[in-house]
């Protein structure tokens, strides 16, 4: 299949030659994405005791089982304890550390080398020299402080190594995304680098998630009853009428990396079709209304500017603010590239721990001087300072609190112009990201409730987004801003 993912070559039992001729490991990196049930973390168990106890283990070896959490960590370990409790020869070159709430291992008595799992505390293990590292579900890993300890500390000593097993996640950014992206580029040829073996059981795209054949294909267990045929099914029934459902059926059961959240509120092929190149000076032929989301404190803040076109098109542009103190940390926490955003010009970092207000009081300033702008939409509850400084200056600002009906319109008007095909973007990274993470809660009567996905997900660029196209549309329909329910209007003192 031309530009296919697919290893086909671990199916059709082809000879896997030695390209170096004298037998030194080449490969220094595993990228496994293999879909729930096909018994990975028995494969996970059976790879670390290879390393252990097996042909490739090594005197006073480090063998890593590391996961996101340590209950996670702990199933790996149980798997590989309950394979050497079944076997008197292993049983008898082993000891089993395994008691509650306390660091597990298995050691071997032959060469102390041993078995380890370990969880999300980076710092602790600094100062390991693993001689295999498997990373379990790395999809689901927070910041990348264990990453880089682990690979790190791989380093140190020749011919190790790492195991990504892993099912597929959701996002672009962070290091799960961007592992997945570079196994990809190296299964098409994008990319070339023979110490990295990236194994992906995905669909193709346009394939048909509702097909078994597509499911055998991504599932290669599934022949043997890993995972159960019938259950596939079932689940299958039930994701064809909930589109939640389906995207999780989707991720999990046949490995399609989503780049959205899992109740999603905009459709993300269509978003992500309507980038255009707008030229700035028609831009500035254009009415433009601003929408605010202020952080409450050290969170990001985002000003998203939306043009209306004669046709009804909205352009979106947005700007973000973030504290530039402990950034590397904020983006481990967040598992987004922050720095790289920095450098990049699409975020700026501000000065200490906390959102220079001015700052963002400047950046509004330099539109309302650059472009025609309407209105300037804020949620008072944070900004009743800058809203005076503004208003007293002739700015057009207007309330829209961030309550139940407003959003719940806002959000509704929002998903009518990126579903409807209607909204325009220069594909700013962030501003998708916070779309993606969008959960949708829609009520009886057509409002949209927006709330994140997760906690540490960011949101404020599709608030601002929404507060903005509100605003236009009302501006467009000569509507009220007094009859809008719970908006504030005008905003005077």
């Amino acid at each position: 299949m031309a530009g296919s993912t697919y290893p086909a070559w671990v199916l059709d039992g082809s000879p896997i030659e030695d390209p170096l001729g004298h037998g030194a490991r080449a490969v220094k990196m595993v990228f496994l994405m293999i879909p729930r049930g096909n018994r990975k973390t028995s494969l996970a168990a059976a790879l670390a005791l290879l390393h252990l106890l097996g042909p490739e283990r090594v005197p006073a070896g480090q063998i890593i089982f590391a996961a996101s959490d340590r209950e996670q960590a702990g199933i790996g370990f149980r798997e590989a304890a309950e394979i050497v409790r079944c076997d008197k020869r292993l049983e008898a070159v082993t000891r089993l550390y395994d008691a509650h709430n306390a660091p597990k291992a298995i050691k071997s008595t032959r060469d102390g080398s041993v078995l380890k799992a370990v969880s999300s505390d980076g710092r602790a293990q600094h100062g390991t020299t693993p001689t295999f590292v498997l990373a379990d579900e790395i999809h689901v890993w927070q910041g990348r402080e264990l990453w880089e300890a682990l690979q790190s500390g791989m380093a140190k000593r020749a011919g190790g190594l790492t195991v990504i097993a892993t099912t597929a996640g959701r996002g672009n950014e962070g290091l799960a995304a961007e592992l997945y992206a570079y196994a990809r580029g190296v299964a098409l040829g994008q990319i070339v680098n023979p110490e990295f073996l990236p194994i992906l059981f995905e669909p193709e795209p346009g394939d048909d998630w509702e097909d078994e054949t597509l499911w055998h294909r991504v599932n290669p267990g599934l022949a043997h009853g890993f995972p159960d045929l019938e259950g596939l099914r079932s689940l299958a029934r039930k994701a064809k009428d909930s589109p939640g459902e389906r995207y999780s059926f989707e991720q999990f059961n046949l490995n399609r990396w989503l780049g959205n959240s899992r109740d999603p509120l905009f459709d993300f092929d269509t978003y992500d079709a309507r980038v255009f190149e707008d030229d700035e000076a028609d831009l500035e032929q254009l009415p433009c209304w601003l929408g605010v989301d202020l952080s409450r404190s050290g969170d990001l803040t985002a000003v998203v500017a939306a043009f209306r076109h004669p046709d009804g098109q909205v352009t979106l542009r947005p700007s973000f603010f973030v504290p530039g103190e402990d950034l590397k940390a904020r983006a481990d926490r967040d598992g987004v590239p922050y720095e790289r955003w920095r450098d990049a010009g699409l975020i700026r970092a501000c000065p200490g721990p906390i959102i220079d207000e001015g700052m963002v009081e400047d950046e509004i300033r330099d539109l309302c001087a650059r472009y025609d702008v309407q209105e300037i939409a804020f949620d008072p509850h944070l900004a009743t300072r800058m809203m005076q400084r503004l208003y007293d200056d002739g700015l057009p600002v207007v309330e829209v609190r961030q309550a139940p009906l407003t959003m719940g319109a806002a959000g509704a008007d929002l998903e009518r112009i990126v579903n409807g095909r209607l909204v325009r973007h220069d594909g700013h990274p962030i501003l998708r990201q916070h779309f993606a993470s969008v959960v949708a809660v829609r009520t009886e009567t057509g409002l949209v409730k927006m709330h994140k996905a997760h906690k540490r997900d960011r949101i404020d660029g599709a608030i601002a987004s929404a507060m903005a196209v509100y605003r236009l549309r009302l501006g467009q329909s000569n509507s009220s801003a007094y009859n809008a329910p719970e908006a504030g209007g005008l905003f005077v003192f």
